[in-house]
């Protein structure tokens, strides 16, 4: 006897031809998810498991932020005896309230009794030491779980996992990251079908400080715990608005500023074969992100644009923000650069061509040019 993870996929069902694949990156990725803490991972009969680590509980948060797993549940491993079987899902319910119903799959037709056989021997048990339990077979509070397979498996807990695609399955992309609420709810919406995710930031030191820095260095690390880390291109950007604030028309500031910015991520990504920006825009949220406003910017973008954000209203955001734990390091009082010279009153809709007239008063190819030799790279891992 000994315990074990299982972890349920869900997506990677629905594959087709392509279901080896996406099947063998998964368990690549959960091999790599516990593979510091010893843990044994292997997969059989639609189900993937995992032994033997150092700390088990640890190793059940590590593998529920796979993504590619839909739920997670600590289970006794055993020998096939029924009586054994019968002994241990008592123990295991003992001390609990409620309502349950025993559920039992017997993919071992040598076993001695059928499923509804063994639930109903199981179930007996179970009331035999915890008379605070009663039965319910339509709408149970609790749920005893026991697969006969290779071995007998045993459960009554199960987790909700981060569900989506397997890591590394879609491609690469470069998200635009703020230190704001939205961003890194954005890249990790992306990062959940799939796409491997690097990011960029924009800093303005003097107007942004190190503690700005700092912050946004603490959200990619949290982010990156969903690919075991994340690299950080920092951009150094305040010649770039310094010029924008002395030579451009004031209100087009804002959207000028984030044209720059897309044709530095543009280069910076198409360097770390990414194939897609992302950006936490939503449409509406501040005078950038009117359609006319959006449009501009991605405008001098070559590679395609993902919103992932772009219909979701703020409370809908910080919900996810907060199940991902970005919400608080979000939220500390520590200036972006795009707070930096903002304009007294922003353009709301941006005509591209008095955009693009307002540029040529700027030396934009040098000033990006060294805006990307100067960028600083940093690989962020717990």
């Amino acid at each position: 006897m000994r315990r074990v993870l299982l972890a349920r996929f869900g997506e990677v069902h629905l594959k087709g031809s392509n279901r080896p694949y996406f099947l063998r990156t998964l368990v690549d990725n959960v091999r790599k998810a516990v593979e510091d803490i010893g843990g044994h991972v292997w997969m059989a009969e639609s189900r993937i498991y995992v032994s033997n680590a150092s700390d088990m509980d640890e190793c059940a948060e590590r593998v529920r932020k796979v993504f590619g797993i839909y739920s997670v549940s600590p289970a006794i491993e055993m020998e096939k005896d029924l009586d054994a079987i019968c002994r241990q899902a008592a123990e295991m319910m003992k001390g609990m309230r409620g309502s349950f119903k025993v559920i039992c799959k017997r993919s071992d037709k040598k076993f001695p009794l059928n499923s509804q056989e063994l639930a109903a021997k199981v179930g007996e048990a179970i009331l035999e030491v915890n008379d605070k339990l009663v039965v319910d077979v339509h709408d149970p509070e609790i749920r005893m779980k026991v697969d006969i397979r290779d071995h007998a498996y045993l459960c009554n807990t199960e987790t909700m996992a981060v569900g989506g695609l397997p890591m590394g399955t879609s491609g690469r992309a470069m998200l635009l990251l703020s230190g704001g609420i939205d961003s890194p709810v954005a890249g990790y919406q992306i990062m959940r079908r799939g796409v491997h995710v690097q990011s960029i930031h924009f800093a303005s030191p003097p107007y942004t400080s190190e503690r700005a820095k700092e912050k946004v260095l603490a959200l990619a690390k949290k982010v990156g715990e969903y690919e075991y880390g994340m690299r950080v291109h920092m951009v150094p950007f305040t010649k770039i608005q310094m010029e924008i604030h002395e030579k451009c028309e004031d209100g087009l500031g804002t959207v000028i500023m984030r044209r720059a910015m897309m044709r530095i991520a543009d280069r910076i990504a198409k360097e770390n074969n990414c194939l897609a920006l992302i950006t936490g825009e939503s449409i509406g949220q501040v005078a950038s992100q009117t359609m006319e406003a959006l449009a501009c910017t991605d405008a001098v973008a070559t590679m395609p644009v993902f919103r992932p954000l772009i219909g979701m209203d703020k409370l809908a955001i910080i919900r996810i923000a907060e199940e991902i734990d970005t919400y608080e390091t979000s939220i500390l009082p520590y200036e972006d650069c795009c707070t930096v010279f903002t304009p007294r009153h922003p353009v709301t809709k941006p005509k591209i061509d008095k955009v693009e007239k307002e540029e040529k008063r700027l030396d934009l190819e040098t000033l990006i040019e060294e805006a990307v030799q100067n960028t600083e790279i940093l690989f962020l891992k717990d």
